[in-house]
């Protein structure tokens, strides 16, 4: 082969690598979402994002509501604990002036509580 068969040999090997890179371009490169798709895609997102938000906004509503209510809640309970804690010292001490000793607690008392209760047990 001379020199010059081989050069146009080796142009043609390269012309056709070429044209089969091109081909295999073209193909992936339609199976690639276009930019149109990819917008879709980025609105459906936020979109989703965007109902997400809001789901989780008006459970953090619900939530703090539902802690007021609560918080009321132990506001009263804290009272009527207190309100009933200062009529058993008025009775014990009503008692204790009329020369008798109150029953003893129903139960044992329990620990946590006997900071509060000291003058009525002892």
């Amino acid at each position: 082969m001379s020199p010059e068969m081989l050069t146009a040999v080796s142009a043609l090997a390269v012309a056709m690598v070429t044209a089969v890179g091109g081909v295999v371009t073209a193909v992936v490169g339609r199976r690639q979402p276009r930019g149109q798709s990819r917008r879709d895609d980025f609105t459906a997102v936020t979109d989703r994002m965007e109902r997400e938000i809001t789901r989780q906004g008006e459970k953090i509503d619900e939530l703090e509501e539902e802690a007021e209510r609560d918080r009321a809640r132990i506001t009263a309970q804290d009272f009527a604990i207190r309100y009933l804690a200062g009529w058993a010292r008025s009775l014990v001490g009503y008692m204790r002036r009329a020369q008798l000793e109150p029953p003893p607690p129903p139960q044992p008392m329990p620990d946590e509580v006997a900071p509060y209760l000291h003058d009525i047990t002892s």
